[in-house]
């Protein structure tokens, strides 16, 4: 297990100097922030001077070099477009973020999960069929479709619901979170159940497919042959054999919510790292948009290594190997 831990985490690292290195090289290309951070009227000594005060007249190797030592150190440079410090800019926009994904994450899990079981043990039930016209539904319309319907119903028609920002905020050791009010979750919810039900969606598809083919495996049918109960079959023998793939997609999904909950907080317009991205991207702000890109990418990483080690946990077949292995 030590040695398979060792051999991930160099493989992140190596993984994360690849991503540092994309990021920087690409973010050279799109455009002078000196433009957008002096007046027309600024002589060409200031910008030359402000150029050389953020070190965008050093090679570019050089440049690539003080990036990755300082955002191993904890620095992330200064944004270019607010003039604070992007670890401060970031801790301020985090915990949105990191509550929305979180929110939404477990929506898809309690749903996904009992939605797919069902579909995939009473396929041919009319509830059964409900759940896959929603599936179908959920992952055909895009986001901001589905934020914009629930704006509508909720926000305007029925007015019960806000439709934009973080409110109810309450400051713990330095955290803001909305979790521990109702308004809180009142202003959750919608953008919640918005980046959730595409997930939802997918959990739901993929534990229906995973159960439908595990239910025609012989063991299945031995383990029916012996008389043994259908709840012993379906949730001690069946369920946990999809639970790989399952296990797989899922923590590929909560990387995917960090990284594409940009539309969602766009449409709510809550405050987290997406909106940030946006607004940075529109001024050239590069230490926010290379800092965003590595810290999405060591989510990823990081999820990824929990991800395997989760195999160890529900599938023995990989305890064994690695076992006969040494």
């Amino acid at each position: 297990m030590f040695a398979f831990i060792v051999q991930r985490m160099f493989q992140a690292i190596l993984v994360m100097l690849a991503v540092a290195l994309v990021a920087f090289s690409l973010f050279q290309f799109v455009g002078d922030p000196i433009n957008n951070m002096v007046g027309q009227d600024a002589t060409e000594e200031q910008r030359e001077a402000l150029r050389e005060r953020l070190g965008l007249n050093d090679p570019v190797p050089i440049q690539f070099a003080k990036f990755v030592i300082n955002t191993a150190q904890g620095d992330f440079g200064v944004s270019y477009r607010i003039g604070q410090s992007v670890d401060v800019v970031l801790a301020d926009r985090l915990p949105a973020t990191l509550e929305l994904v979180f929110v939404a994450a477990i929506l898809a899990l309690l749903f996904g999960v009992p939605m797919g079981i069902y579909s995939g043990l009473h396929r041919d039930s009319i509830l059964s069929r409900l759940f896959q016209t929603i599936s179908l539904i959920g992952i055909s319309l895009p986001t901001f479709l589905i934020g914009i319907l629930l704006i509508l119903v909720f926000g305007v028609w029925l007015q019960a619901l806000p439709t934009f920002g973080r409110r109810g905020l309450i400051d713990i050791g330095g955290w803001d979170t909305g979790l521990l009010t109702i308004d809180g979750w009142r202003s959750l919810i919608l953008p919640a159940t918005t980046l959730a039900l595409f997930q939802l969606t997918l959990i739901m598809r993929l534990i229906r497919a995973e159960m439908l083919e595990v239910l025609r495996t012989d063991y299945i049918k031995f383990a029916r042959a012996r008389g043994l109960k259908n709840r012993a079959i379906n949730y001690g023998h069946a369920l946990k054999n999809t639970l790989v793939p399952v296990i797989t997609i899922m923590g590929l999904q909560i990387g995917s919510l960090l990284a594409f909950s940009i539309i969602t907080e766009t449409v709510f317009q809550w405050p987290g790292m997406g909106l940030l991205i946006i607004q940075a991207i529109q001024f050239v702000d590069i230490p926010v948009m290379s800092t965003y890109l590595v810290l999405i990418a060591f989510f990823f990483v990081m999820i990824n290594l929990m991800v395997d080690l989760l195999y160890f946990v529900v599938d023995p077949r990989l305890r064994g190997e690695r076992g006969g292995a040494h």
